[in-house]
């Protein structure tokens, strides 16, 4: 690391932070930084205690110096990158993508490279400017962890029409969803507002009075032994919507641990192997074509391996057909 100068800051380890994981103690000395700044900080090796670079789980120790050279992040900006697609429909006025589970959708704080975002610009080339820069294309979104259908804009006209059909929830997006626990109506619908959680900024709530509407309506393709999977159509596109509406029944998707999933799943006594993402998976999308009034335009996303092969898995473990569920599975 450089030589201390204006962006450097020292800190001495007081006695009652002994123990604490080094990005923990810097998050309380730095508030004005996220977490995720401070671990790119560690990761970089701009972080040094006692002189020496350390990890983000280091536990630090009463006395040790602690010097952080902070230096500001470089603009972000929206570039191509070589990155493989799975498109599922495509003109001259829009693009419909299977994104894969683990792929940020644009540019963020933490995640300048391998968005989505960066893989169109490379395959498409220019793609609508009408919205943010560092978003081209974009009209909506979907999670980190979250596969499935995502609609792009090709020129600036294809992305005002799409965006004014969001806005007039005039887009159809059906997800699979399996949650955990049985369900027991076949049916329902789920309106409870969500705003930011003030004690977890990762999270949604559906328990604070203020919150801005939010409307998911759901059917039940199959039960099994401690789950359910359904059908979810959200009519708003709010953050996590699908995620805190379920988990707010006591039903979190499963993998989702942010929402209250076990990190452990067992079914007939055997563990099944980490599934490493949500099953949440956006499997159609319906939309009216921005360039030519009155034609719809219906796409399915195919089930990703990684799910299927869980829900194989989860069906020998339950005693059940796993023929039977994937084909509830894909019956939407």
């Amino acid at each position: 690391m450089p030589p201390a100068d204006a962006n450097s800051r020292d800190f001495l380890v007081a006695t009652e932070d002994a123990g604490t994981r080094l990005d923990r103690f810097l998050a309380a000395q730095l508030p004005e930084l996220s977490r995720s700044r401070i671990a790119e900080l560690i990761d970089q090796g701009r972080v040094r205690v006692n002189g020496g670079r350390a990890r983000r789980a280091h536990k630090v120790a009463a006395g040790e110096q602690v010097q952080v050279q902070v230096i500001p992040r470089p603009p972000l900006q929206a570039v191509a990158e070589e990155i493989p697609l799975e498109i599922l429909y495509e003109d001259e006025d829009v693009i419909v993508v299977n994104k894969r589970a683990g792929m940020v959708v644009h540019a963020g704080a933490g995640n300048a490279r391998g968005t989505l975002v960066n893989a169109l610009m490379h395959r498409f080339g220019a793609l609508s400017q009408a919205g943010d820069p560092l978003r081209p294309g974009i009209v909506h979104r979907l999670d980190k962890e979250t596969s499935g259908a995502l609609l792009v804009a090709r020129n600036d006209a294809a992305h005002r029409a799409l965006s004014e059909a969001f806005r007039l929830r005039q887009v159809e997006k059906v997800y699979l969803a399996l949650l955990h626990g049985r369900v027991k109506q076949d049916a329902g619908r789920i309106e409870l507002a969500i705003s930011r959680d003030l004690k977890r900024r990762t999270r949604m709530t559906t328990r604070r009075h203020a919150g801005r509407e939010a409307r998911t309506d759901w059917r039940v393709l199959a039960r099994l032994q401690g789950f359910t999977l359904v059908a979810a159509r959200i009519h708003t596109g709010r953050t996590h919507q699908i995620r805190v509406h379920f988990s707010s029944l006591g039903h979190p998707v499963a993998g989702d641990t942010l929402y209250g999933a076990p990190r452990e799943v067992r079914v007939g006594g055997h563990a099944l192997p980490p599934l490493g993402r949500n099953f949440l998976h956006a499997a159609r999308i319906r939309f009216e074509h921005p360039a030519r009034a009155g034609e719809f335009v219906e796409v399915a996303a195919p089930l990703p391996p990684e799910l299927r092969a869980w829900l194989e898995g989860l069906a020998r473990r339950a005693g059940a057909d796993s023929a039977d569920l994937l084909a509830a599975a894909t019956a939407l």
